[in-house]
């Protein structure tokens, strides 16, 4: 049976109650927390920074991914790291040389993960997949929340764990946008160990049932996969 994470984006916490919201998470068995940082030019809009990772690492065990949706992510990677992430996620599309990113990441010992935009070809990062610690498939236009699930970015999801399969690769693959109870089997088919997902643990009274309603479509499909 496949395991699939699930990482709680933190984006959709109430941020004025945020030590409680963290409690939840770990009360609900979430695997990781998932914190999206914006610069308002690689993406519209602010949102997050280092003084809310370094907070939240006070707070919590769990592991924490910080995605830096950023122009220029070299320039900031080790601060995030230094702050207390566990991943460093940098975006293919953004200004810098990713192979080099990586490195630096790595080296500080955080992993490193590389993420596409919906309409990039996976086959663009296929030269670097043997360096990642994960892919992560924007299934959303990275930017705003609330956007519908974009069904073709499970094909890409497909090419990428046949890629890692015939290449005896050993990255994870996760997927980030509109991952709910009716989209979360098709991309633990396509291949993803790891899904990303907002509102539908966030806006429930009780995450943990909406965590255990998760991880059953999930097991739904993984039981023969």
């Amino acid at each position: 049976m496949r395991t699939v994470r699930l990482a709680a984006s933190l984006l959709n916490a109430d941020l004025g109650q945020i030590e409680q919201e963290v409690k939840r998470l770990e009360a609900a068995l979430v695997d990781v927390i998932h914190i999206d940082v914006r610069d308002g030019h690689f993406v519209p809009y602010f949102a997050l920074g280092a003084d809310m990772v370094q907070a939240v690492r006070r707070m919590t065990r769990l592991p924490i991914e910080v995605h830096l949706m950023v122009q220029q992510p070299d320039r900031f990677a080790r601060t995030f790291v230094e702050a207390g992430a566990d991943t460093i996620i940098v975006h293919l599309e953004s200004y810098h040389k990713p192979k080099q990113t990586i490195a630096l990441v790595q080296e500080m010992g955080c992993r490193c993960a590389l993420a596409i935009n919906p309409m990039t070809l996976v086959e663009n990062t296929f030269p670097l997949l043997d360096k990642v610690d994960q892919l992560l498939f924007m299934s959303v236009n990275p930017g705003l929340l609330g956007q519908p699930f974009i069904i073709e970015v499970l094909e890409k999801v497909r090419l990428a764990q046949a890629y890692r399969d015939k290449n005896h690769l050993h990255f994870d693959i996760s997927v980030d946008g509109g991952v709910t109870e009716d989209t979360i089997g098709p991309c633990v088919t396509a291949g993803a160990n790891q899904v990303v997902v907002g509102r539908p643990i966030f806006v429930p009274a009780d995450a943990s049932e909406a965590t255990r309603l998760l991880r059953a479509r999930a097991t739904e499909v993984g039981a023969g996969g």
